[in-house]
């Protein structure tokens, strides 16, 4: 079940396009107020946008903004369901008869409705529970059955928006193995700010920020060769701006950075990213000279631990180092030093 979107919101400042294929999970990335959420309700029909066209199967569920009548399925005929970070189950309801509603509203049998509900109560593992309320359940189990209720309605499309924010940390990977499982095969799309989350449910990814669609494609491959500094922070890795000048990174602040171009040698004067891990980094107090390498003068803004390094963040750039070694650099935030990157750590993409 394919969808076509695109949308724009002005008020919010959101301008889309994008589809989705068949059987695809597509997981929407960005920072807080990228316009992530108001893509997933224009697609579900509870905001009106000044132009837009969503399509899905071939039916248009909305059409405003050009030639030809206005078009706004309502909400409950869309065959979309949008499962947020808050279950909403019905609190006076059973489990069974909170998954059973989908197949009712649709005006199934009360016994082919329970018969469904069953199976998805099975699906996602709360057999022993569907005779309880809601107030009986813990979070990630309500979450889970408040999956089981949007998959008992058969939406030709699911909507996720940031189903796991609210749990608690032990239970969301059960609740993550419940989505990779029930949504294989099916058309979604994932609004989320882990990146497990998109390198585990999703086929491919769009990062959006400040409205406007800034990277997407396969999740591995935004993930690793991230163009957005959201991107990636989010996969762990530093990025510095700039432009291609005579075989280097020349950045805003004067720098210039020696890496190996990734795909193919830029252009003279082409915008690039130059991407390292920190753990790339090495961190010196005064610049060491000697063997070639990039040297980035710093000041220290965040000490934090990190696994069993410590990772000293700059600003946007961040290096890993050992205790022992932090305890010889004896930093702390406000001090200044200086990272060095081997050119070969140095990876450059074109933007």
């Amino acid at each position: 079940m394919t969808l076509e979107l695109s949308a724009v919101v002005a008020a919010r400042g959101l301008d889309v396009s994008f589809s989705v294929a068949d059987g695809e999970t597509l997981a929407l990335l960005g920072p807080n107020g990228a316009g992530k959420s108001t893509v997933l309700q224009v697609a579900a029909g509870l905001i009106a946008a000044g132009r837009a066209q969503v399509v899905l199967g071939g039916r248009v569920l909305t059409s405003a903004g050009g030639p030809g009548a206005v078009t706004q399925v309502p909400p409950h005929d869309r065959q979309v369901a949008l499962l947020a970070q808050d279950p909403s189950l019905f609190p006076h309801l059973t489990v069974r008869d909170n998954v059973a509603f989908g197949p009712r509203s649709r005006g199934e049998s009360r016994r082919r409705s329970r018969e469904a509900a069953d199976r998805w109560i099975a699906e996602v593992g709360l057999e022993d529970l569907a005779g309880r309320r809601p107030g009986q359940l813990s979070g990630g189990q309500a979450q889970r059955a408040a999956v089981a209720r949007a998959l008992a309605a058969e939406p030709r499309l699911l909507l996720l928006d940031e189903p796991m924010a609210a749990l608690d940390v032990a239970v969301t990977p059960a609740l993550r193995q419940t989505l990779r499982r029930v949504l294989h095969g099916r058309t979604a799309v994932i609004v989320t700010h882990d990146v497990l989350d998109a390198l585990l449910l999703a086929d491919r990814v769009v990062v959006l920020d400040e409205g406007r669609i800034v990277e997407e494609g396969p999740c591995t491959e935004v993930l690793a060769r991230p163009r957005s500094a959201f991107t990636a922070r989010i996969a762990g890795l530093n990025l510095v701006r700039g432009v291609w000048r005579d075989g280097s990174v020349a950045t805003a602040a004067g720098q210039r950075i020696v890496g190996e171009a990734a795909e193919g040698v830029p252009g003279d004067g082409a915008s690039v990213v130059a991407v390292f891990p920190p753990t790339a980094v090495s961190v010196f107090l005064t610049a060491p000279g000697g063997s070639p390498r990039n040297e980035l003068p710093v000041t220290i803004t965040e000490v934090e631990p990190h696994g069993s390094h410590v990772r000293l963040r700059a600003g946007e750039l961040s290096a890993d180092v050992t205790p022992r070694a932090m305890a010889d650099l004896d930093l702390a935030p406000g001090s200044s030093a200086v990272f060095a990157v081997k050119a070969t750590e140095i990876a450059v993409y074109p933007t």
